[in-house]
């Protein structure tokens, strides 16, 4: 928790009276009860504090304290939970810091960017808030991913009922950065105000889509681009909404036996690059993958709203002091290892890297072995 900016937390909870009429529990115990239980896999509130009362010996040294199961569920449906998102949109600010320098993939200076959301399916009756559907509940967590180093830079949580393509209204959008986005983010309007804010946008293209070829250019087929052409769109609300041409580059990937076509409007790069940033575009796959089966965002502590977006961005805070700890401590080990780790050591009194000195991670395998073979 030394990574963690301890004043601008407070600044945070200043900001929205976090701890108006408060006594002991503050926001700041409230938040590392969530790590704890974000850190070890806790399921639910009587669980996190049944752990904590069970070693009351070694909360001292760390700064915590041991709560009751009804102080926490107030406090979650109380306190606001802006003051948490905030807070891990400052870690996200200093983890970016951190990885500007990581390797993107593609070679390119221009910060790459990977927009998709992530559905969370809750129970409607229990959860009123979030309307989906007719019979079921949801929260979607819209997440703009940095690729260097695989970092939230915007996430924006939802109910289900809110577009994919509805979040571009509100995306900050940055002049000459490159935006990956999904054919569910297809909206011509959207895609224009991007080109006139001067970034980029490389997406699939969706099979009736109606154009007419302008130029085509030259290109190897050997890297597997199989055309790349100027286009204009013929559709009467498409050439209203989007009035510029647009880059076209149908590609054949032999290692999946798959042809896709790629729209973009950035006519510099090579034909290769644009299906390269797209197979880049995976990796905000990965970081939803990875949130939800190491972080505890699937089961909620509480049934309101307020209490379930607490959970969710302290969720993310997590995530990325992981990330923040792997690079200011150089370990060469995954975040999912660390995890891993930390679960086991998080009240051991040792220094941090000590934890993560051995390199013995692997199984290790050898020639010997006292099992009989099944098979010859």
């Amino acid at each position: 928790m030394d990574f963690l900016p301890y004043a601008e937390f407070y600044k945070c909870v200043e900001r929205y009276g976090g701890e108006h009429k408060v006594q002991s529990f503050s926001c700041w115990n409230q938040f590392l009860c969530m790590a704890f239980a974000q850190l070890t896999y806790r399921e639910s509130l009587r669980d996190i504090e049944t752990c904590l009362r069970a070693m009351p010996s070694r909360l001292y040294h760390m700064g915590i304290r041991s709560v009751a199961r009804n102080t926490l569920a107030n406090a979650h449906a109380g306190r606001d939970w802006r003051i948490y998102a905030d807070f891990a949109t400052g870690l996200i600010a200093q983890a970016r810091t951190l990885y500007a320098s990581e390797p993107l993939g593609v070679d390119l200076d221009q910060t790459v960017y990977a927009l998709d959301s992530s559905t969370i399916d809750l129970c409607l009756p229990l959860f009123p808030w979030a309307s989906f559907r007719r019979r079921k509940g949801a929260v979607k967590m819209h997440t703009l991913i940095d690729l260097r180093g695989n970092i939230p830079s915007v996430v924006v949580i939802t109910t289900g009922k809110v577009h994919d393509v509805n979040i571009l209204d509100v995306l900050p959008i940055e002049a000459g950065a490159i935006y990956g986005v999904d054919r569910g983010y297809v909206d011509f309007a959207r895609r224009y105000a991007i080109h006139q804010a001067g970034a980029f946008f490389v997406t699939r293209a969706k099979g009736h889509c109606d154009f007419r070829r302008v130029y085509s250019h030259p290109l190897d087929k050997k890297t597997g681009v199989q055309c790349d052409q100027t286009i204009a769109l013929n559709g009467f609300y498409a050439r209203q909404y989007y009035p510029e041409h647009l880059r076209r580059v149908r590609y054949f990937d032999t290692e999946r036996e798959q042809r896709r076509v790629f729209l973009a409007n950035h006519f510099h790069l090579p034909s290769v690059t644009i299906a390269d940033l797209y197979r880049c575009r995976w990796q905000v796959e990965l970081f939803f993958k990875w949130v939800k089966q190491h972080l505890r965002i699937k089961k909620f502590y509480g049934t309101s709203e307020n209490a379930g977006k607490t959970q969710l961005w302290i969720a993310i805070a997590t995530y990325v002091l992981i990330a923040i700890i792997k690079k200011r401590l150089g370990l060469p080990q995954s975040p999912y290892t660390i995890l891993q780790i930390l679960s086991l050591t998080l009240f051991e009194k040792m220094p941090i890297s000590q934890a993560f000195s051995s390199n013995n991670y692997e199984i290790e395998t050898n020639g010997l072995c006292n099992q009989l073979m099944l098979f010859d």
